[in-house]
């Protein structure tokens, strides 16, 4: 009866501690989407090139990029509750830090700090997943974390230009850090890292398939970060995960907005909806392809058909018309390129359920690492591509053409990569590989 009892508490109480460590992700979401839509004012601001607003843009992704692995690290050591705690409380200070920016090296300084604290809070969430919910529950979860956290994608578009319209860019990035501040209070006080800890059974006492693998000696972190380094199955989830984000930052979060305006001649607000549907595309697109795969038992057949449906996309942009595409098709190009970027949700679900089954954190990170590294590297490559030839004879939609087929570049190779993804059937095979 008490057992009984127990159980159905950790079963209820899980969603608390989901819910609280969602209103972190959704400012995850909306710091990294957020200067797409203050581009204009951000570059009369400080005076930026175009390769200085790009390089501005990816200072988060180079702080979240090189955090990744630390990030797994804590969650595997300290816990999920402290280390997102810790986390959103530099977020917040480099928010506020962001709207109170003198000058451009302030700006630069406080996006990476904004990086560095929301970096760590997708991988303890994946952590806290991995300890409170069912192992045939992973990719589902997975999926609906980076659907809630689009959420704050879609308040980074159209919401966030009407606030800056109403308020200032800079008033808006310092109310956010203090909403910021008040959600890192919250997950202090709600989450805890494991059911243990609140005197409730441990999540295989009733996950029978994870018992059979929880058996193998857990290894020491360095020993364990080394064994995932050398796990073959990670690295094609890693460089998929490289082309299919890198291609969807470049647009929703770096160019998307600018290229609405120059070539179509939309206003700031009005070219924010079309970013907001492909962000609203990927956080659909997350919840399906969990859904999906848990239902079906497979990684690798979602993960094909999720890169081939963006790589098609991203065609549509680029050759259509000369890279002018008609205005009626491009919601639905928008659309499925948020979509199909969701075949990242296989890249953690294929590196977690390849790796030993007690580093999961370590393991995600090492994953999610890749993601980052593309969104850091391909929106300067357009803004270097902008650059050089803007003030040239090329007209505008050509210059856009030759800077968005890196991104169709990307997503192709993230095609070829999703040949060589590992089929788990939606288990830990870890034992098996070794």
């Amino acid at each position: 009866m008490i057992k009984d009892q127990n159980t159905r508490k950790l079963l209820k109480y899980r969603w608390a501690i989901w819910s609280v460590l969602i209103l972190a992700y959704i400012i995850v979401f909306f710091h990294r989407l957020a200067l797409g839509v203050v581009s204009e004012q951000l570059t009369t601001t400080f005076k930026m090139s175009s390769t200085t607003f790009a390089n501005l843009g990816s200072m988060y992704f180079y702080s979240y990029m090189v955090m990744q692995i630390p990030s797994g690290i804590l969650a595997d050591s300290i816990g999920a509750r402290k280390t997102v705690s810790i986390g959103t409380v530099l977020a917040a200070i480099g928010s506020v830090m962001f709207g109170w920016s003198p000058n451009i090296t302030i700006a630069f300084v406080s996006r990476f700090i904004v990086g560095i604290g929301v970096s760590v809070i997708f991988i303890s969430i994946l952590k806290v997943q991995s300890q409170w919910f069912l192992e045939r529950e992973f990719a589902t979860m997975a999926g609906l974390t980076a659907f809630m956290g689009n959420l704050g994608g879609v308040l980074a578009q159209a919401p966030l230009a009407f606030m800056v319209l109403y308020l200032s860019w800079r008033e808006t990035f310092i109310y956010i850090g203090i909403v910021s501040l008040f959600v890192a209070i919250l997950c202090y006080i709600i989450v805890r890292n494991t059911p243990s800890q609140m005197g409730l059974p441990k999540i295989e006492e009733i996950d029978k398939e994870r018992k059979k693998v929880e058996m193998i000696e857990t290894p020491p972190l360095f020993k364990a970060l080394i064994q995932v380094l050398m796990n073959k199955h990670i690295w094609a989830p890693f460089f998929l995960f490289v082309g299919v984000h890198g291609a969807y930052i470049a647009l929703t979060g770096t160019w998307g907005i600018k290229y609405l305006q120059d070539v179509y001649k939309m206003t700031s607000r009005t070219a924010s909806n079309y970013t907001s549907v492909s962000v609203l595309g990927l956080g659909i697109g997350c919840y399906v392809i969990g859904k999906v795969s848990d239902s079906v038992k497979k990684r690798k057949i979602p993960t094909i058909v999720y890169t081939g449906i963006a790589t098609i996309s991203w065609a549509a942009l680029v050759f259509i018309n000369g890279g002018k595409p008609p205005v009626f098709m491009l919601y639905p190009i928008f659309f499925l390129i948020g979509f199909s970027c969701a075949a990242f949700v296989m890249c953690w679900s294929c590196g977690k359920e390849t790796s030993h089954p007690s580093i999961t954190g370590i393991a995600t990170s090492v994953v999610n690492t890749g993601g980052f590294l593309g969104a850091a590297i391909l929106p300067p490559i357009l803004g270097k591509t902008f650059d050089k030839y803007v003030g040239t004879e090329l007209d505008v939609v050509t210059i856009y053409q030759r800077a968005f087929i890196y991104c169709f570049g990307f997503a192709f190779v993230a095609l070829i990569l999703s040949l060589f993804v590992k089929e788990t059937h939606c288990k830990n095979i870890y034992n098996k590989l070794q």
